[in-house]
C-alpha cells in the first residue's frame, strides 16, 4: 500500500510539472531548419565531387547549439529505455506485493461464473491499473520532456485524452484476447506459448489491415491531400511503382507534434497513403518526394508483412523464455505471493516482468531488424525519387532530435532506423553514381 501511495504521489507531481509544461514550452524554431531545400556548395555535382566532403557538409549544416541539443535529447532516451524498464518491473511488483492482482482477481471471480469473463475481466482491471500506476511516467517522458525539446504542441488536456483513448481501445480489444490466451494456458498447458505465438501472428496482420483505416481517424483529421505539385508528384511515384491507390491523404500531426513523418500503410485493399501536414508545411518538393519513395519502399518491399513474421518468431522466442522463466518462478514464489498455478489471471503480472525482461534484452536485435528494413526502403525511395538532396535534407531535419553520428555500437544496440550520417552519406554515394542524371533533372526544374 505503501507504494500504491508512493506512486500516487508521484502521479501528482507530474501532473504538476506537466502543467507547468504547458505555460512555458520548448521552442521548435531554435530546433528545426526553416523550410526549403538546403544543398551546401561542397554537395553539389562536378568532376571534384567527392562523398565524405559532401556528406561532411550536411552534417556541418547543425549548428553547435543543435547538435548538442540533438545529442542531449536521444542519449537521454538511452536512459530512458533502462528507466522505463525497471519502472514497468516496478508496477509488476506493486500488483503482486500489495495483493492487488489477487484482489482483481477475486473480484472477478465474485462477478461472474464463467472462467473465461473472469479472465476477461481480470485483463481489463489489469490494464486500468496499469494505464494509472505507469502516468507518472508517461507524463514525464511523453509530455513533460517532449515539451521540454520543443518536440510536442499539445496541452496537457488534450494530450491526455489521446492517452485515455489508447486505454479505451486497449479495453475494448485486449480483455478478450489475454482471456483466449487463458483459455489456451488452461486446455494444452506448457505449450500454451506456441498459441500465443500464432494468435500474435493474426494480431498484426489484423492491426496492420485495420488500424491505418478505423483507429487512426480516433487521433487525428484525415482528409485528401491538397491539391498542387506535391499531389501530383506523389501519385505519380505511387503509379510508377505499381501501388494500387488512389488513397493520398494528409493529416494534422501538428496538433500533436513538430515531427515531420509519412507512410503507405495497409494492405488487402486498405492501402493509404498520409502524409502529415508538417511535412506538407517545413520541408520542400525534392524532399517530400524522398520521403515519401522512402515510405512507398517499405510496401513494396513487403516490409509489413515480413516484419510482421520476423517479430512474431522473436514473440514466440520470447513465450518460450516466460514459460520457462515464469513456471520456475511460480514454483519458488507463487505460494507466497498468492498464486495458485500458471492459468491463474492473478500471475499475469509476474509473466509480464518476465516477457519485459526478455525484449529489454533483446532490444539490439529487434532494433537491427528494424533498422535494416529501413535501409532497404532508404535505397529504394533514393532510386525511385531520384532525389538525393532531399533525401539528404530530410535525414538533417530528423537529425534535430536524433543524433547524427553515433558509434557502431551505439547504433546497433539503440537505433532502429539508421542514423542521419548513414543516411547523408548513402545520398551521396548515390548522388555521385548519378550526377548526369541529377544534374539533368536540376536543369529541367531551372527551366520551368
Amino acid at each position: 500500500m505503501k507504494a500504491v501511495l508512493l506512486l500516487l504521489a508521484s502521479l501528482l507531481a507530474m501532473v504538476c510539472l506537466a502543467v507547468s509544461a504547458q505555460a512555458a514550452p520548448g521552442a521548435p524554431g531554435a530546433r528545426e531548419f526553416p523550410p526549403g531545400l538546403q544543398i551546401p556548395e561542397a554537395a553539389r555535382t562536378g568532376p571534384d565531387f567527392d562523398v565524405d566532403r559532401a556528406t561532411q557538409a550536411y552534417l556541418d549544416l547543425l549548428t553547435p547549439a543543435q547538435r548538442a541539443q540533438s545529442d542531449a535529447y536521444f542519449e537521454g532516451g538511452y536512459w530512458l529505455q533502462l528507466w522505463g524498464f525497471l519502472y514497468g518491473l516496478a508496477v509488476c511488483a506493486v500488483l503482486l506485493l500489495s495483493g492487488l492482482s489477487r484482489r482483481m482477481r477475486d473480484l472477478s471471480e465474485r462477478l461472474v461464473r464463467r472462467v473465461y469473463l473472469q479472465n476477461a475481466i481480470y485483463a481489463a482491471l489489469w490494464l486500468l491499473a496499469g494505464f494509472v500506476l505507469s502516468l507518472p511516467l508517461s507524463i514525464y517522458s511523453d509530455f513533460f520532456r517532449e515539451h521540454q525539446y520543443g518536440l510536442a504542441t499539445q496541452g496537457f488536456g488534450d494530450w491526455f485524452t489521446d492517452q485515455a483513448k489508447g486505454l479505451a481501445i486497449g479495453l475494448v480489444v485486449m480483455p478478450w484476447l489475454i482471456a483466449l490466451l487463458y483459455r489456451a494456458i488452461g486446455r494444452v498447458g506448457a505449450r500454451w506459448w506456441l498459441w500465443g505465438t500464432a494468435g500474435a501472428f493474426a494480431f498484426f496482420v489484423l492491426s496492420a489491415m485495420l488500424a491505418p483505416v478505423y483507429l487512426a481517424l480516433l487521433f487525428n483529421d484525415y482528409k485528401p491531400l491538397r491539391e498542387g505539385p506535391v499531389r501530383s508528384a506523389v501519385l505519380s511515384l505511387a503509379r510508377a511503382n505499381q501501388i494500387p491507390t488512389d488513397n493520398v491523404v494528409e493529416f494534422d500531426a501538428s496538433r500533436q507534434t513538430t515531427r515531420i513523418s509519412a507512410n503507405v500503410a495497409g494492405f488487402a485493399g486498405t492501402t493509404r497513403v498520409a502524409l502529415n501536414d508538417n511535412l506538407l508545411d517545413k520541408t520542400s518538393l525534392p524532399e517530400i518526394k524522398a520521403v515519401m519513395g522512402h515510405e512507398m519502399g517499405h510496401y513494396v518491399l513487403n516490409h509489413s508483412l515480413r516484419l510482421i513474421i520476423y517479430l512474431t518468431l522473436v514473440i514466440g522466442v520470447g513465450l518460450w523464455f516466460t514459460q520457462r522463466v515464469f513456471d520456475a518462478l511460480l514454483a519458488r514464489w507463487g505460494t507466497r505471493l498468492g498464486l495458485r498455478d500458471r492459468a491463474d489471471a492473478a500471475a499475469l503480472p509476474l509473466a509480464w516482468a518476465v516477457l519485459t525482461l526478455f525484449f529489454f534484452l533483446v532490444t539490439p536485435l529487434t532494433n537491427s531488424i528494424s533498422r535494416q528494413a529501413e535501409a532497404e526502403a532508404d535505397m529504394f525511395g533514393l532510386d525511385a525519387a531520384r532525389e538525393p538532396y532531399g533525401f539528404a535534407m530530410a535525414a538533417m531535419r530528423l537529425s534535430t532530435y536524433r543524433k547524427i553520428h553515433p558509434g557502431p555500437l551505439e547504433e546497433i544496440v539503440f537505433y532502429d532506423h539508421p542514423s542521419g550520417y548513414a543516411r547523408v552519406h548513402g545520398s551521396m554515394v548515390w548522388l555521385k553514381e548519378n550526377q548526369a542524371l541529377v544534374q539533368a533533372a536540376l536543369a529541367a526544374d531551372a527551366a520551368r
